[in-house]
């Protein structure tokens, strides 16, 4: 008979037929709800201030080719050419301008009415057609143009708010004066891309870089670097933008156009990346609307989005340019014919002008597609559409979470002064039926505690669940907490954006649990401890349990903001919760039961997100495929032909994730998991005996194989689909985690969705409420206990859950304040410091075991060695993240034993029955 978590008599359950209508449409109406479609168009556009005359001018006609972005919050567009007083098919002469226009957001974050400008807001000299990129220090502003010469000038617009004016800082030239580029800045390093050199030269194949990091290093030196150029052909007008491609973040260069000589110009719809890492150029897939034919987008603006798009305005596809250049070139041919009196001649030049006017003054503009690039499944799609034609010639700028095209060319000859703005239109996220299931899920975690709270009368109950778990469901509870809501969501996103080449990282456990079995679970058993940390005081002294305690409790108050944060963030950019609501559901409801129920509340919440959260994965790779052409095989097959299987790389470089490195690093992090962590070795304890003990961890090692491989196979499914679909992903999300989430939003039926995403919510939860209750068991036994020996099981069981409730709620504040704040930054520090000493507590273990002549002394000097080399690894040698456990855990146990055979032994500690050598001894 399966244990329960409560008393469960089916004699109390009366099916009558009024419960068994409702359950039945329950149940139907959980699959059977379609949800409604969301809005095509990704962003709400609106109308900002229209540009202001240029100085001693009236009007404004317009600007082509301006530097546009971002500098202190205000927005600067500055130079451009255009033609003022007639169009150029009517004999207007284009005038290149040098005058700078800003506009700011007032005290309130609103947009002010009008731009700023005065005449000591200009560039230089006049220039145009050049490429502008926002950074921290400025505007900076590349080449360009004027009516005569192309600019090698490089120089950044730097604007104060206080002061309402522009300081201009020169930075070094371009190797060769260049306009008609595209340009983006990836990390530190700006890349500009083609171009022509001179006003009557050819397109180039011209790709520079300059890293702006250079400044802040002493003698620093910023150089143009000259590098190796995209394999096709040259080109000015390009697009440019950059992204991350799933592992690193890259230059992607789109389209253009290719004037030639004595033949038609050739208009590109080719798409290129360029990785700064290994300093290679990839052929993508060609510009299209759907898949479909190959189309041009030369002078459009393109712009990374989201975690992994780039998306194009508008643009010119050629068509028209081609009419154009084919009238002109007959008009060219006649007037260049010898001077006679024939009037067909004269006849028909006239009719070619009139056809030249009637092309210009009918033209209706360029397209108003947004077309999204999706840099994972290397697809294109059509995103929606502008409330109009967008311009050419200018650029898409980043305003905080908004982007804006201000002004450029609208038509052939054409400026708009028109500066227009969106902001995204998120995805409709969760329905009625999902909120239901969501709030129906949360409340049996409740009744969970408050049913479990009659049985926890003594700490034993609250720390170790009076032994009363089974084998099955402490196993199940260990696979639970390892596998974390980041978990859950974060090894689908990396097979989703890279392949299967991490899987080897988890399959160690196979080789540690024998290990935790035989030589670590006996001495937890045998001492009967209720933290692991009590073992080391009595294999070393009270000096290293209470820093290993310590260092325990730092290192699960930083998880538990992490926990709560992290999943927060991806839950509500797919559910469209707010991220602090989330924060503060599953904060509060975790001290709820945990609270009341204590660690066998914890258990048995584990077990069912178990099923529910491995249930949905099953069942999202089981709906991909069978919406995949040739069902199961047929996604494997797609995902194996794209790469997305690949999971062996057997190179010796510890700075990739070859098999050595997943493996040294992914043994050290599961002994250091399973043996040593307190969130798991108090799973131990919950059993019976020790026989039970072990049942428990090889359930975990038998799930964790086959659900690594499903959770990878989700990964590789969902690149399956969203390559087959790419319609149906937003370019707006900003976090790759989210992508298994707003899978199951947008796919799965309303209510199924629903009841997954509350097992995303219970998985967080789960590892929560672990930390909650470790962290309690270390404050309570290794700190409390040691001050006031004498306290009462009463007052010791109300100081485990005060100390629950002060530990959930310094969690879920500090996440609710990392949401709110820009410090994210460094609190990842903090927690990579607090991780330089993750490794050193797996090796005091090993030493306390293994290491007989091991004392007190150095076992802490190999502690404080192995923070030193793994801080000294991050910081200076570049190995792998994953390498770092491996170091950490190996220099810990040879710098202590080291330190212990030289240094004399400080105290007198009997080892009987504490040491591997010594623990048949009673």
């Amino acid at each position: 008979m399966l244990y329960l978590p409560f008393e469960w008599n089916p004699k109390n359950l009366k099916m009558t037929r009024t419960f068994k209508f409702a359950w039945m449409v329950f149940l139907g109406c959980s699959f059977a709800f379609e949800r409604s479609p969301a809005s095509n168009s990704p962003f709400e556009w609106r109308e900002l201030p229209q540009l202001p005359p240029a100085s001693g001018e009236a009007t404004q006609a317009g600007l082509a080719g301006p530097f546009a972005g971002v500098h202190q919050d205000a927005l600067i567009v500055a130079g451009g050419a255009n033609f003022p007083n007639l169009p150029p098919w009517k004999g207007g002469k284009k005038v290149w301008w040098d005058d700078v226009y800003v506009l700011q957001r007032n005290d309130e974050g609103e947009i002010e009415s009008s731009w700023r400008t005065s005449p000591r807001l200009e560039l230089p000299k006049r220039n145009a057609y050049g490429v502008a990129i926002s950074t921290d220090k400025g505007l900076l502003c590349i080449g360009g143009c004027d009516e005569q010469n192309h600019h090698k000038d490089v120089f950044r617009l730097q604007w104060s708010s206080d002061t309402k004016d522009i300081t201009i800082q020169r930075l070094p030239d371009l190797p060769r004066p260049l306009a008609y580029m595209a340009g983006a800045k990836v990390g530190d390093v700006v890349y500009v891309a083609g171009g022509k050199e001179s006003p009557e030269g050819n397109a180039t194949k011209n790709f520079w870089s300059l890293d702006l990091s250079e400044e802040q290093k002493k003698d620093g030196e910023l150089k143009w670097q000259e590098l190796e150029p995209w394999p096709g052909p040259r080109r000015i007008l390009p697009l440019a933008a950059a992204q991350s491609d799933g592992e690193n973040s890259c230059f992607f260069l789109f389209s253009g156009r290719n004037p030639r000589a004595d033949q038609p110009t050739q208009f590109l719809t080719d798409s290129f990346k360029f990785n700064p890492i290994n300093k290679g150029w990839t052929k993508l897939a060609d510009v299209s609307e759907m898949n479909g034919e190959p189309i041009c987008i030369m002078a459009g603006t393109a712009l990374g989005v989201g975690v992994a798009h780039v998306l194009t305005f508008g643009g010119a596809d050629g068509k028209r340019f081609l009419e154009i250049e084919n009238i002109n070139e007959r008009i060219r041919d006649i007037q260049n014919q010898p001077v006679d009196r024939n009037e067909s001649n004269s006849s028909q030049l006239d009719l070619l002008k009139a056809e030249h006017l009637s092309f210009h003054e009918n033209h209706t503009g360029f397209s108003k597609e947004i077309l999204a690039y999706h840099v994972v499944t290397d697809t294109w799609t059509k995103a929606g559409e502008g409330p109009r034609a967008f311009p050419v010639t200018t650029q898409a700028v980043r305003w905080g979470n908004e982007i804006v095209i201000p002004s450029g060319e609208s038509s052939p000859g054409v400026r708009t002064r028109d500066v227009i703005l969106s902001k995204p239109i998120p995805k409709e996220g969760f329905g009625a039926l999902d909120y239901f299931f969501v709030g129906l899920y949360l409340l049996i975690l409740v009744i969970i505690g408050i049913r479990l709270s009659r049985k926890g009368k003594t700490p034993e109950d609250f720390f170790k669940a009076g032994g009363r778990i089974p084998w099955w469901a402490a196993g199940l509870s260990i696979f639970g907490t390892q596998l974390s809501a980041i978990t859950f969501m974060a090894l689908p996103a990396k097979a989703y954006a890279t392949d299967w080449t991490y899987l080897f990282g988890n399959l160690p456990i196979l080789l540690v649990a024998p290990l935790v079995i035989f030589c670590f679970l006996p001495f937890y058993r045998k001492l009967n401890v209720t933290t692991a940390y009590e073992y080391l005081e009595k294999r070393f002294d009270a000096n290293v349990r209470i820093v290993a305690s310590s260092f325990f409790i730092l290192l699960q108050l930083a998880r538990i903001g992490i926990v709560l944060l992290l999943p927060s963030l991806a839950l509500s950019i797919v559910t469209g919760v707010d991220a602090t609501t989330c924060i503060l559901v599953m904060g509060a409801l975790c001290i709820i039961y945990v609270t009341l129920g204590g660690i066998e509340a914890v258990i048995w919440t584990d077990v069912l997100q178990v099923f529910v959260l491995v249930g949905g994965a099953v069942y999202v790779v089981a709906a991909i495929a069978g919406e995949t052409t040739g069902g199961f095989q047929g996604m494997l097959d797609q995902a194996k032909g794209a790469e997305k299987l690949n999971f062996l790389e057997l190179g010796w470089d510890l700075s990739e994730p070859t098999l050595w490195t997943l493996l040294l690093g992914g043994a050290a992090a599961s002994f250091i998991s399973y043996g040593t962590d307190q969130t798991v070795v108090q799973r131990y304890l919950t059993t019976k005996d020790e026989k039970a003990s072990a049942a428990g961890i090889w359930t975990n090692a038998a799930l964790t194989v086959p659900a690594t491989l499903l959770f990878f196979l989700v990964g590789a499914a969902l690149y399956v689909f969203f390559a087959n679909k790419p319609e149906a992903l937003s370019p707006h999300l900003t976090t790759a985690d989210a992508i298994l989430p707003y899978y199951i939003v947008t796919q799965l039926p309303e209510g199924l969705a629903g009841l997954v995403i509350a097992g995303v919510f219970a998985a967080a939860m789960s590892s929560l409420d672990s930390s909650m209750n470790s962290v309690a068991a270390a404050v309570t036994n290794d700190f409390h206990a040691r001050k006031a020996p004498n306290t009462n099981e009463k007052d010791k069981l109300r100081v485990a859950r005060i100390a629950t409730v002060v530990v959930g709620l310094a969690g879920t504040v500090l996440a609710i304040v990392l949401a709110g704040t820009e410090i994210k930054s460094l609190w990842d520090k903090f927690v990579d410091f607090l991780g330089l000493f993750g490794g050193g507590l797996g090796g005091l273990f090993l030493l306390a075991i293994f290491a007989e002549k091991a004392h007190s002394r150095g076992a802490l000097l190999g502690l404080i060695a192995s923070a030193v080399t793994v801080f000294a690894l991050k910081s200076f040698h570049p190995v792998h993240p994953w390498f770092y456990a491996f170091a950490g855990l190996a220099s810990c146990f040879l710098v202590g034993l080291g330190s212990s055979l030289l240094l004399p032994k400080a105290e007198n500690v009997s080892l009987s029955g504490l040491t591997w050598k010594t623990r048949r001894e009673s």
